[in-house]
């Protein structure tokens, strides 16, 4: 993602800055994505691996990007307090 649109990037609701998500964060996600244990902020269960997805800097909120494109719908959001053991920002 360039770098430029990061830093403009915000979460919708908080108004958090943005940044990547690690690989160790997405491959927990995707764990549990698939043990389907992962519901997007409106309470639908989100079915489909994420390959890119941007994380607020206080870790509590991931926006999907499809197509290169940030899906920064309010009620897209996957909340991080329902992964357990959700990994920290460094790697």
């Amino acid at each position: 993602m360039d770098k430029r649109l990061l830093d403009i990037l915000c979460c919708p609701v908080s108004k958090t800055p943005l940044r990547a998500v690690t690989r160790p964060q997405l491959d927990a996600l995707n764990e549990a994505i698939a043990a389907g244990k992962v519901d997007t902020v409106a309470g639908v269960a989100v079915r489909e691996r994420v390959v890119e997805a941007l994380i607020t800097t206080d870790r509590k909120v991931i926006y999907r990007i499809e197509d290169g494109i940030p899906v920064m719908l309010p009620e897209e959001g996957i909340g991080t307090l329902q992964l357990a053991d959700f990994p920290a920002s460094q790697g």
